[in-house]
């Protein structure tokens, strides 16, 4: 499966060795630390449940989301993956406890892997996302009416909180997942081609958030399920479709879009992260971190329910001319990587970082390599201390990243990352 591109107006699509040990409940951050497992991490990136215990991210997440559930055609909840999900059987090497799943055994899959992995982490709070690029086609029709919200919202809570999953007996999945993550992309506006797309969808997503944690609060005896909502970082987008100050009356916390501002869709060379806009930059509009965080604290998000994204993956061109490192300079397309073409994993990159020479725009807060023909952006820990400078120092509520497995066997990022919240 494709890694998810999360479009701008113009966008149409994303070793180190060693284990590091961690002492489980290791948070020492009251922001949130937020971060996406895929459910495809386990085919050819081979990147297991187990290994967010051995690069130590397990201990250093507050929160994971599992990417992703689908909506079907008649608005209910469906596995993208059942194989992937709940079918497939893990070895003791690759299981989180250590133990080889039996024949016969009722759960397999990664949500037993994250049933596990809750076990030995248990403040470890897991989402399971709903949407994404490729999964957010018929979410306008489950959020039409009153009817179809209600129904929409029963059949994900009863498929993902309460573990009745197709052929498997009654809860077997119950308590794994904490909250629900919608991951709608997007209302109003043009996402995956195919997408139904209503000038209402704008209203009907606060409804439909609202309807979410209504039955979330009467499924619940013990404290609030988690609600939280992936958000768009173009301001256009935000206006097309999300009712702000509403939204984060019933969202636990909403997750801002922090990357893919450029890419290799477009042909000019640029920045995907930057926390500002650099000067230089011949595009308009600007695309920032500051701009989307300006944009939803403008229209009324809490401060401290802004959580924003970073990513652990990069963008990159080749046959780019020579001139300004590379930086702002034609492409001949996207440069060749291990699966995507244009998008590459942090922890490939870096274990070919002898090939490249590494610039920052210290002022704009962003870098990139550059090896004379082929530009990628990057980034590294110095880019994270930076990411979470910014954070901290507006008081939001913590960072999101995109996606776990990108990270290296010894978890340098998720390590820059927390080690520098506050």
């Amino acid at each position: 499966m494709k890694r998810r591109s999360l479009g701008l107006l113009v966008s149409a699509a994303l070793v180190a060795t060693g284990v590091v040990a961690v002492p489980a409940e290791a948070h020492g951050s009251d922001q949130q630390v937020v971060g996406y497992y895929t459910n495809w991490s386990g085919y050819a990136r081979n990147f297991l449940v187990n290994d967010l215990v051995k690069n130590g991210s397990a201990a250093r997440l507050t929160q994971i989301n599992y990417a992703f559930g689908f909506v079907d055609a008649q608005g209910n909840c469906t596995s993208s993956d059942p194989w992937a999900d709940y079918q497939r059987p893990f070895s003791a090497e690759q299981s989180v406890n250590g133990k080889a799943d039996e024949p016969g055994q009722v759960l397999n899959g990664n949500l037993n892997q994250l049933k596990q992995l809750k076990q030995k982490y248990p403040k470890l709070h897991i989402s399971i996302s709903l949407g994404g690029w490729t999964g957010s086609a018929t979410f306008s029709d489950a959020a039409l009416t009153p009817a179809s919200r209600a129904a929409h919202v029963k059949s994900c809570l009863d498929m993902w909180l309460k573990g009745n999953l197709p052929g498997l007996p009654a809860g077997a999945a119950k308590g794994i997942f904490d909250g629900i993550d919608l991951d709608w992309e997007w209302p109003g506006s043009e996402g995956n081609p195919g997408n139904v797309i209503r000038p209402e969808d704008k209203q009907n997503f606060t409804a439909l958030v609202h309807e979410y944690r209504k039955q979330l609060d009467r499924l619940s005896r013990h404290g609030k399920y988690n609600l939280t909502a992936f958000l768009p970082a173009n301001p256009t987008m935000i206006d097309n479709g999300f009712e702000v100050r509403k939204l984060f009356k019933d969202l636990t916390f909403g997750t801002t879009q922090g990357y893919d501002y450029h890419g290799p869709w477009e042909p000019l060379t640029n920045q995907q992260s930057a926390i500002d806009g650099p000067k230089a930059d011949p595009t308009t509009p600007e695309f920032s971190s500051q701009v989307t965080i300006d944009a939803y604290l403008s229209r009324g998000a809490p401060r401290s329910k802004l959580v924003m994204g970073v990513p652990f993956y990069s963008h990159g061109w080749t046959g780019v001319t020579n001139q300004n490192h590379g930086l702002f300079q034609p492409s001949t397309g996207p440069a060749p990587s291990t699966f995507d073409a244009g998008t590459e994993d942090y922890r490939y990159l870096k274990a070919n970082l002898a090939n490249y020479t590494v610039y920052r725009d210290n002022k704009a807060g962003f870098a990139w390599l550059f090896d004379g023909t082929t530009f990628w952006t990057w980034d590294d820990p110095t880019e994270m201390k930076r990411k979470t400078d910014y954070i901290s120092h507006r008081d939001l509520g913590g960072a999101m990243i995109w996606s776990l497995d990108g990270d290296t066997a010894n978890g340098e990022l998720i390590t820059a990352l927390h080690r520098n919240l506050r």
